[in-house]
């Protein structure tokens, strides 16, 4: 099975460790001083953090996980609102020339997620 990896740098290792725990459902696999590691199986992910002094700017536009329905799109958002986020609803909004349903969650770093299902093709980015 394949993984997608991103790495992310964090200012503060346990509160991002937290926020991923929760937000993922899922416990690391690897727990050191400056660094954290999930291998997740849905989606497949293998995301890791690394805490630095310095994090700043807006590299990254944001980050998503596309699921296969509405269902499972609303089911990760209840788990996550149980968990005592806020989860910023998107329903059949245009984007990325596709019509989706979505909502995002933002980290202690402020990197923008989203959970979306993608209900048809745009002809359009974004309205």
């Amino acid at each position: 099975m394949a993984h997608i990896h991103i790495g992310l740098n964090v200012k503060d290792l346990k509160e991002s460790l937290d926020f991923y725990r929760r937000m993922l459902g899922a416990e690391p696999v690897k727990v050191k001083e400056d660094y954290v590691k999930y291998l997740v199986n849905n989606p497949n992910l293998n995301l890791t953090l690394s805490e630095k002094k310095n994090v700043e700017g807006n590299q990254i536009n944001h980050l998503g996980i596309q699921v296969e329905s509405y269902e499972e799109m609303l089911s990760h958002k209840e788990r996550i609102e149980k968990e005592g986020f806020f989860a910023r609803e998107e329903m059949d909004t245009t984007c990325c020339y596709a019509v989706q349903d979505k909502f995002w969650v933002t980290d202690p770093d402020g990197i923008e997620w989203e959970y979306f299902y993608t209900k048809a093709d745009a002809e359009v980015h974004t309205i």
